[in-house]
């Protein structure tokens, strides 16, 4: 117990009876005494809340672990709520005007006042590191200005696991065969070199120039590293220095992050996003792509539209890291969640994900390849049929050998308990125009509804396989288990379809309901009405045929776009002459009315509002405090359809939290500033917690507050950042936003985090005429450790950029240099954990 009187003169003291003291005549008990070795009470700021010193050593130490893991998912929701308001004040946008092809129409973009570099060293590289960085600060003012271990060790121990696990993650987690390259390398190549300066920086002020001691010049100069790199790499970033770029670089500015010679392609051929909203030309040719796949609603077709607009746009690290601490408390997606029958058709429509845009369907050209699909678009079959046959069709080209894959996927109905799965591959020989897949349904004997799964054909991995064969419109085929043995009912879908004149065939659905049992066949004929045909469309008669279990079939109808103005012009199809035991149902006649240009335009406008409303159901911040407090309150953020149960336990478990931050004012106020600050002193309060939680429980455990910080908390604070960038390195065509930022974040922890705590301290000591001290011990040698295994870590990134055997990217290549490069970068991070904790303990002494 250290004793003093306010003059700074001790005081005599004498031992009296019972381990108490007598000073100036007056007994004092020990504290030790008093609390009967209440151990560890007095190392937190906040805690303990409650007296615990009658409680056992092993329980509190149990309690302050599972309060410090469940503070950092609270640190994580309260960062997700920063975040969004970081990429409120981020997206604010100017318009920027170009001259187009009319004179009178000038074209017109919205680009993002805020440099990207700007913002990721500045307000994002804020949002992922705050806790750290308001962890040092808070430690330095709750000491009395004086240094502590938890804050830098923690800022060390981070910086070392984000750049070595990370970096490993994202390296082992692309692909086979792909590969993911840095596309900024000048502005990664500046804070690279700064991450390595910043730690190198603070061996010299520790251990050269003022060992043991931090002067007011040295703070100084480690906060002013801070603005000094954000102005390197935004000069980077904007190319004012080195190799000038071939293409006009003042240009390129203005239109943000468009690549060299991309800007006049752009905005010919853009098919999305005009003004930050849906183009709607790219809208139509979207749709007509998705209209391939029968059975698809509006809503569908909107969904699937919000999905590809998700995918295709580049997103900032912020982005990915709201979306991993999303999946990591069950709060609401940030992508579109597909069912499982849409899931299959987007997949199947990228089926080359490195297209950029899914674009017009491929034509498709019977004489020079074989076209693969199924004879229809489904079928129902009976839950007791055992096995039965699936009729492959080839058309086209017959001359040639060529195979394609067939496999099932689940819907409602799983494999395995209600049919057997299949992954084959089929050849057909030359003049060879069907082919037959088994299907086996197993009878549970179990009353079930109505379930389906999925057929899908798939084209070969092998280039020389895919050679002269291509699918057809049908490569997905639902399958519906039923019981049902009847001929059925044979009908149309609706009573009326509406088309638009330039839609090019329409196709109207004819289905058979209340049985599937045999061949079946009905005929049809088109029946002039306002429209005639050979005018307004092509007519005539014929016959669908529905082979055994199959349940739908098209009628298609090429539709004569006249491009000229008119009325509204329809035609009647009518059913007629079943056989095989069916019967014709009460939709025996529908009309097809063909619209004017202004009707379509009112149902392009319906899909449009709902593709955005879908756009703006995933955006990272929110606008109201109703729309804040309902994601809150429900699991997956109120879409419950999607909702896995590790969302429900999720869920769950950070409800409390999800209530409590819901009360932050919302982005949409002030531009984002309001939430920022509140959000802000939010994570302030839970870091000083959280800081309370490690030196407790590392004192209950007799673990050092540098070991207690390179490990638990440093985990704790950088595990999102963690599924940000496996995300990002998976979803990204760039490794920028997976191991791109580490660097940056990295020196903006040292720059703020040591700068700014220990600039406010020296200058406190400073005035009082004393030194601030911080003792290079186990910080330098943990600094030093790093900073060689740093280089080492940025040295074999390189490589890997440079080297044709790493496939000359940082992530990702060929598999054998990949698997090594991770696990050697994760024994770098074993390695420093290892070493720094040893010398810590004494039991190296350097």
């Amino acid at each position: 117990m250290a004793l003093g009187l306010d003059d700074g003169t001790m005081p005599d003291v004498e031992v009296g009876p019972d381990n108490s003291y007598i000073i100036d005549n007056k007994t004092y008990v020990s504290k030790d005494e008093v609390y009967n070795g209440y151990k560890c009470a007095d190392r937190g700021i906040l805690l303990p809340f409650i007296s615990e010193y009658t409680w056992s050593i092993e329980v509190r130490a149990f309690l302050y672990l599972v309060g410090l893991l469940y503070c950092f998912l609270g640190v994580a929701i309260i960062a997700d709520i920063f975040m969004g308001a970081i990429e409120k004040i981020t997206s604010k946008t100017r318009k920027v005007y170009l001259t187009s092809e009319k004179e009178d129409e000038p074209e017109v973009i919205e680009v993002r006042i805020w440099s990207d570099a700007v913002a990721n060293l500045t307000l994002m590289a804020l949002g992922s590191s705050a806790p750290e960085i308001l962890l040092a600060i808070i430690e330095v003012i709750a000491n009395k200005f004086e240094a502590g271990a938890l804050g830098p060790g923690t800022i060390v121990g981070s910086a070392a696991f984000n750049l070595f696990v990370i970096s490993a993650v994202c390296v082992l987690s692309i692909p086979k065969g792909e590969s993911r390259r840095i596309k900024d390398i000048k502005v990664f190549a500046v804070t690279a070199v700064f991450s390595i300066v910043a730690y190198v920086w603070l061996l010299i002020i520790l251990k050269a120039v003022t060992p043991n001691e931090v002067e007011v010049w040295e703070a100084a100069v480690t906060f002013l590293m801070f603005p000094l790199l954000v102005l390197l790499a935004w000069m980077a970033e904007k190319n004012f220095c080195g190799i000038p770029n071939k293409t006009d670089t003042s240009k390129q500015i203005e239109l943000g992050n468009f690549q060299p010679g991309e800007t006049d392609k752009f905005l010919r051929d853009r098919q999305y996003f005009r003004d930050g909203r849906l183009d709607r030309d790219g809208l139509v040719a979207f749709i007509k792509e998705v209209k391939n796949y029968p059975g698809l609603t509006d809503e569908d077709a909107a969904i699937l539209a919000a999905s590809k607009l998700v995918e295709s746009q580049s997103h900032s690290r912020m982005w990915y890291r709201v979306g991993a601490v999303r999946n990591m408390t069950g709060g609401r997606k940030t992508q579109p969640q597909l069912s499982t029958k849409l899931k299959v058709v987007y997949n199947a429509m990228n089926e080359h994900p490195d297209a950029p845009t899914l674009g017009e369907v491929p034509q498709v050209k019977p004489h020079q390849n074989a076209v693969i699909d199924f004879h229809a678009a489904s079928c129902a079959v009976m839950e007791d049929i055992g096995k039965f046959k699936v009729a492959v069709c080839r058309s086209g080209r017959l001359d040639n050998r060529v195979s394609v894959r067939v496999e099932t996927i689940d819907g409602t109905a799983t494999e395995e308990q209600d049919y057997m799965p299949i992954n084959e591959v089929i050849t057909f020989e030359p003049e060879e125009s069907e082919k037959f897949v088994e299907v086996e349904i197993i009878n549970d004997n179990q009353w079930e509804p109505d379930e389906e799964f999925f057929l899908k054909i798939s084209l070969l991995m092998n280039a020389e396989e895919r050679e002269g064969v291509q699918l057809g419109r049908i490569s997905i085929m639902e399958i519906t288990i039923l019981n049902d043995d009847e001929p059925g009912v044979v009908m149309f879908q609706k009573r009326g379809f509406l088309v638009k004149e330039s839609i090019g065939n329409a196709v109207i659905p004819v289905v058979r309901k209340n049985g599937a049992d045999g061949e079946i066949t009905i005929k049809w004929r088109s029946i002039d009405k306002t429209a005639v045909s050979g005018k307004d469309y092509t007519g005539g008669e014929g016959v669908l045929t529905f082979k055994h279990t199959e349940i739908e079939q098209n009628i298609e109808i090429p539709i004569i776009d006249d491009m000229t103005p008119e009325k509204d012009e329809h035609f009647e199809i009518e059913l007629f002459d079943p056989t095989g035991g069916a019967k014709i149902g009460q939709i025996n006649r529908t009309a097809v009315t063909i619209t004017n240009d202004d009707d379509f335009n009112n149902v392009l406008n319906n899909m449009m509002q709902m593709t955005n409303a879908n756009i703006h159901a995933m955006q990272v911040h929110h606008e109201t405090y109703v729309s804040q407090i309902k994601d809150a309150l429900n699991v997956n953020g109120g879409d419950i359809e999607n909702a896995t149960a590790g969302d429900y336990v999720l869920h769950f478990l950070t409800f409390g939290w999800k209530i409590i931050f819901a009360l932050v004012p919302p982005p949409s106020l002030l531009g984002g500033w309001l939430c920022f600050v509140v959000s802000l002193a939010c994570i302030g309060l839970l870091t000083a917690i959280i800081g309370d939680l490690a030196a407790i429980f590392g004192c209950l455990v007799n673990l050092d507050d540098a070991i207690t910080a390179i490990t638990f908390v440093a985990l704790g604070t950088s595990l999102p950042d963690t599924f940000a960038s496996r995300t990002a390195a998976v979803q990204e065509k760039y490794a920028d936003n997976a191991v791109g930022n580490v660097t940056g974040s990295n020196s903006v922890n040292v720059f703020l985090g040591l700068g700014l705590p220990w600039f406010i301290a020296s200058v406190y000591h400073y005035a009082k005429g004393s030194k601030f001290k911080v003792e290079a011990g186990s910080l330098g040698f943990s600094v030093g450790l790093f900073s060689g295994l740093c280089i080492i870590t940025i040295a074999l990134l390189m490589a890997r950029r440079m080297f044709s055997i790493f496939g000359k990217a940082e992530l990702g290549g060929p598999p054998c240099p990949k698997i090594c490069s991770g696990i050697f970068m994760i024994m770098l991070w074993l390695i420093y954990v290892l070493i720094s904790a040893f010398q810590t303990t004494g039991y190296f002494n350097f």
